[in-house]
């Protein structure tokens, strides 16, 4: 599986690595998991930088279901981590998912877990 997860429900924490060729099915998939195991407002993690996405063009329709979310229960925040070849498409991300969590792009994991130890519960 491209994406891979855990949840820690102790930490309220939600890390996600996403390896090779990912589409709008694999973001799905984690995102129903998220939602089966009530982690909806918990931070996330979410690490593409060895990713490949093949949802570019899918990329309103993805941040438009995770806002949908938002009508089911509070959101936690979310981190992205991401290569700098794929900043423009994580902020890109970002930008479209607004609403009632916070949400940053990073480079480095431990800046990201730092940010995201941060938030409020």
């Amino acid at each position: 599986m491209p994406v891979t997860f855990t949840i820690d429900h102790e930490r309220r924490l939600v890390q996600a690595r996403a390896e090779g060729e990912i589409g709008v099915k694999d973001i799905e998939a984690l995102l129903d998991a998220i939602v089966v195991e009530n982690a909806l407002p918990y931070r996330k993690l979410f690490d593409g930088r060895k990713a490949i996405a093949k949802y570019t063009d899918d990329l309103q329709l993805v941040a438009a279901r995770i806002r949908l979310y938002s009508n089911i229960e509070r959101r936690g925040p979310l981190a992205l981590v991401t290569a700098p070849d794929q900043r423009e498409l994580a902020d890109r991300f970002v930008e479209l998912r607004k609403g009632d969590s916070p949400a940053r792009v990073f480079l480095e994991e431990d800046e990201a877990l730092r940010w995201l130890e941060g938030q409020p519960d």
